[in-house]
């Protein structure tokens, strides 16, 4: 292997040199010496030749191990960074302006948007599949109270990855009884990791999805209905959900551009618009994916990470879909999590996912702070002593 390794990394005339046979190079010494001094110097020449590719063989013998060890344990952090490289942005969408003014009313905003005014409204179904968002869920139905017909929540007893897990919904219902009246509660028994067992966290994720879609269409939810797929994090506001339900004329699907905020409502983020609403039909499915080109501005909030307590972190990043990036203990260490928090930094270290290397430098670094609390959710505000660690300033979590 040594051979292979001189032959690829020191050259061909070297590594002809490092494999050569001493006893040539003692011939060459007895035909070319003619006194003692040009021996000496003409052996010194050849051990120093001899040695030469033997180091360099060294030297590539332990650096090859170390590379491969670093690529190994920052492979997505490098995929990352060459991103602009290898991968092409998502074709353009198609963004909808989005009209709203406090007392604006419901017929000027529908014929601003090319619609018109309902003489009733829709009902609306706001589904989600539930981890253990506790906090966000009730700032959410907060918002959507007034609006929503029913609100559908399915809980598993597994994680994505296999992992059990508690019913955090079903042991704190009393906490929503408030919302009792609209709740549509289903459980779907999870499939659980056993005997070194890996289970594909998306395949688990689309299973769930498709017993969403049993749930939804239980729920009494019929034809010309407005369904909100969206995730827990993704709040829509009640104005939008309004607009919505009011005017005719709408897209049968329509994304929903929303401010992203990480760790609390202190540092926004760019925009996601992967949440929808639909005009329900027999063939409408829950999906959280691309289905549309067209994206309705700013239409509501993603507040990723939202978490109250550092144990709710932990939960969050051993059991979504990308539970891979935990890579070793350090990264659920509560003090490192914690100063992530207060800093704006990413928990897993990961660089940002961009397609030029312009804006991926630009977005590297930390989040800077943002000391606005103005057009966030009412029901948020209205308990904002509640909520405090969502505001800006309420970084400090404690542990559980």
């Amino acid at each position: 292997m040594a051979a292979v390794c001189c032959s690829l990394f020191l050259g061909e005339e070297d590594a002809k040199l490092w494999k050569a046979e001493p006893k040539i190079k003692i011939t060459m010494l007895v035909d070319t010496s003619s006194d003692h001094r040009s021996f000496s110097m003409a052996s010194r020449l050849v051990v120093s030749r001899r040695c030469l590719p033997r180091f360099r063989c060294l030297i590539v013998l332990m650096i090859v191990p170390v590379c491969f060890t670093m690529i190994f344990n920052h492979y997505e952090k490098i995929t990352y960074f060459l991103r602009p490289l290898w991968d092409t942005p998502p074709r353009p969408l198609t963004y909808v302006p989005h009209y709203y003014a406090e007392n604006a009313s419901l017929a000027t905003l529908c014929r601003l948007h090319g619609w018109t005014l309902r003489s009733e409204p829709r009902r609306v179904f706001d589904a989600i599949i539930f981890s253990n968002e506790l906090d966000l869920l009730e700032v959410r139905w907060g918002e959507l109270y007034p609006y929503v017909t029913k609100f559908i929540i399915l809980e598993s007893n597994a994680t994505f990855t296999g992992m059990p897990k508690a019913l955090t919904f079903a042991s704190n219902r009393e906490r929503f009884s408030f919302f009792e009246d609209k709740i549509v509660y289903g459980f779907l028994p999870g499939k659980l990791a056993s005997g070194g067992q890996r289970i594909n966290p998306f395949s688990v994720e689309g299973h769930h999805r498709f017993s969403m879609n049993e749930l939804i269409s239980s729920s009494g939810i019929s034809n010309g209905d407005l369904l909100i797929v969206a995730d827990t994090d993704e709040i829509p506001s009640g104005n939008t959900i309004k607009l919505l339900q009011w005017c005719d004329g709408i897209p049968p699907v329509l994304h929903l551009d929303m401010k992203k905020y990480l760790y609390s409502f202190e540092f926004p983020t760019d925009p996601t618009w992967k949440a929808t609403s639909h005009i329900y039909h027999q063939h409408t499915r829950y999906m959280h994916s691309r289905q549309t080109d067209l994206v309705l501005s700013d239409t509501g909030w993603h507040c990723s990470f939202c978490f109250k307590y550092l144990s709710e972190f932990v939960v969050k990043m051993t059991s979504y879909s990308h539970a891979d990036r935990v890579k070793n203990k350090e990264h659920l260490d509560h003090s490192r999590i914690q100063q992530k928090i207060c800093n704006g930094d990413d928990l897993y270290d990961m660089l940002p996912e961009e397609y030029t290397f312009k804006n991926l430098i630009g977005k590297m670094g930390s989040i800077p702070h943002s000391a606005s609390a103005v057009h966030l959710p009412t029901y948020l505000i209205e308990n904002a002593e509640k909520f405090k660690f969502l505001l800006p300033g309420g970084c400090l979590r404690p542990p559980d």
